[in-house]
């Protein structure tokens, strides 16, 4: 016994298993490495050795397949996904991305399950949290989702770097989206009939005709400049976003104006303008139909005006659209002056991107092959099928012709009456 229970030197590597003074086993079992490059033993005990061993053997097990928690103070999930977001996200994804997460982490996440070990989240802490966010009506089942993905992406990186053994919130069941959060109904021939009547009244005329014939996206519209367009061979290259901005207070500390950053007077912006679209199906040719053509060639004329008006007050840029002083648009003056283009026109209110699915379905109609479709609203080969699943919709007329066609296919064409020939001759 006093032979088994003596320490011995085992191999680098090897788990060492000796019994104490304590009159208990234990066990240091080998787990990796810490950041300095030292290398990290687990201590374990236990009341007999073969209790010891099968806790080894987990270990072990862990410590081979990569999920065994790494040395250090255990995260918490709000730290984990603040750093997550700010160290890892914030770097390698696109401004509005990173924006997204993080209003998920520190709106919902971060209040919601923040304060558990991040090795010790449960799918069922996140759905509770899916329950309260939408609990009263509070929140619709795609803020939630929003979360969700969020929690998704953050906790499967703590995953793949060993600090928690499962993904909870891959596991986790989000609220199921209603039906008409997701429906989208495209303007009909007549409303965009109205708006473009209306647009027409307005200054930067060209710019929602390119939003409602060619379904560009808002981002790629205010992003748009005259190097980008090519008249004389009637189309344009869209290669690049303009990116909301954001701002900063540039007042002193000593004397803050007590407005919010947008609207501090020496604001100062911390956003670059715009980005290089960043997909390959998003950097594309679009052609131009000759109505917008002579539109954009109007609107070069009247901007040039603007210019020479405007004088040293002018703001120098190649935008296709600016403001009166030159400079791009800022989007959300952008959104609220389509919410005022709707409004004057009298068509129903929905999202702008909602003229997207318009532009979709028209170029359908019109019999334009699935490839050019895909090309002209900047879909990824790999999700075309599934794009025009979401933006192609079917109008209600289309339906009533394959109707009539079913009808005649399966019980023939209806006769036609016969004409009196004695009715037909009287006066």
């Amino acid at each position: 016994m006093a032979e088994e229970k003596k320490r011995t030197r085992r191999a680098n590597g090897e788990s060492a298993i000796y019994f104490g003074k304590d009159d208990r086993w234990h066990a240091r079992v080998p787990m990796g490495y810490k950041d300095n490059g030292e290398s990290y033993r687990r201590h374990v005990t236990r009341p007999t050795r073969e209790e010891l061993v099968d806790e080894v053997r987990r270990l072990e097990k862990q410590r081979d397949e990569g999920s065994a928690r790494q040395p250090g103070k255990a995260w918490t999930v709000e730290k984990w996904l603040w750093h997550w977001v700010e160290n890892i996200a914030k770097p390698t994804v696109s401004e509005n991305t990173y924006d997204g997460y993080e209003v998920a982490v520190r709106v919902h996440l971060a209040p919601g399950v923040g304060k558990h070990r991040l090795d010790r989240l449960q799918p069922e802490h996140l759905e509770s949290l899916y329950r309260r966010m939408q609990a009263n009506g509070e929140r619709k089942a795609g803020t939630a989702h929003q979360a969700h993905r969020t929690a998704r992406t953050a906790l499967g990186e703590a995953v793949r770097r060993g600090y928690a053994a499962k993904n909870a919130a891959a596991l986790a069941k989000p609220p199921r989206m209603e039906e008409d959060e997701s429906e989208v109904e495209p303007y009909s021939v007549e409303e965009v009939q109205r708006l473009l009547l209306e647009a027409n009244k307005r200054r930067n005329t060209a710019r929602w005709m390119l939003a409602l014939a060619l379904g560009l996206r808002q981002g790629e519209t205010l992003g748009l400049r005259w190097s980008d367009v090519d008249l004389g061979n009637e189309y344009l290259k869209l290669r690049r976003n303009r990116l909301r901005p954001r701002y900063e207070h540039g007042c002193p500390e000593a004397s803050p104006c007590g407005r919010k950053a947008g609207y501090c007077p020496s604001r100062v912006q911390v956003r670059r303008e715009g980005k290089n679209t960043k997909s390959r199906a998003g950097r594309r040719a679009v052609p131009l139909p000759g109505p917008l053509v002579a539109m954009l060639r109007a609107h070069a004329e009247t901007q040039e005006r603007e210019r020479k008006t405007a004088g040293d007050l002018w703001a120098e840029s190649d935008y296709v659209f600016t403001k009166r002083l030159g400079g791009p648009l800022s989007p959300n003056t952008d959104y609220h002056d389509w919410k005022r283009l709707l409004e004057d026109a009298g068509v129903r209110n929905a999202r702008l991107h909602d003229a997207r699915h318009t532009a979709a379905t028209v170029l359908m109609l019109l019999g334009v092959p699935d490839r050019v479709i895909d090309q002209i609203m900047g879909w990824e080969p790999g999700t075309s099928a599934s794009m025009r699943a979401r933006y192609l919709h079917v109008p209600d007329a289309m339906l009533k012709d394959v109707a009539r066609k079913i009808a005649d296919a399966i019980w023939g064409a209806p006769e036609t009456p016969a004409v009196d020939k004695d009715q037909d001759n009287e006066v």
